[in-house]
């Protein structure tokens, strides 16, 4: 499986908008894991409950893990109960996209990398949580990586 330190040459950095939208689908295959490639290139799902980060309580900052921009603080992480990480904001709303999304017979909003445009997961509001947005950003673990802070 592909690490963060595949995003940019041999840096650490994130691929620039640039490169990641240059990239074809064969060199994103060659990217990333073939789960991950099915998530985030083929707008997938993993299961509930089997993700890596679904109930996690690690701090740090979630990135995408396509291209390496930073999207999610994990003290907007919140356990919605559902199976996959839950968010209420990201870090910038210039880092996401919006895209309706009415596949399997119901519309939603999907969320997408606004750098690489890989899908994410979903957002939805009016849930009833208890969190300053009334959203809840229904995210894949196989879309994220989590670079965790020191305590």
């Amino acid at each position: 499986m592909n690490t963060p330190s595949d995003f940019s040459a041999d840096t650490n950095q994130p691929l620039s908008r640039e490169e990641a939208r240059s990239l074809s689908e064969q060199q994103w295959k060659d990217r990333l894991s073939p789960e991950a490639f099915q998530i985030l290139r083929q707008a997938g799902t993993e299961r509930p409950f089997t993700g890596q980060y679904w109930d996690t309580e690690d701090t740090g900052t979630y990135s995408c893990r396509a291209c390496g921009v930073e999207l999610f603080e994990s003290d907007t992480k919140f356990d919605a109960r559902c199976g996959w990480p839950s968010f209420y904001a990201p870090l910038d709303n210039e880092q996401v996209v919006y895209i309706e999304d009415t596949s399997l017979g119901m519309t939603r909003v999907e969320v997408r990398c606004a750098n690489c445009d890989s899908h994410l997961g979903h957002v939805f509001a009016g849930e009833g949580f208890d969190t300053p947005t009334d959203l809840r950003y229904c995210l894949n673990s196989l879309s994220l990586d989590l670079t965790k802070t020191s305590n």
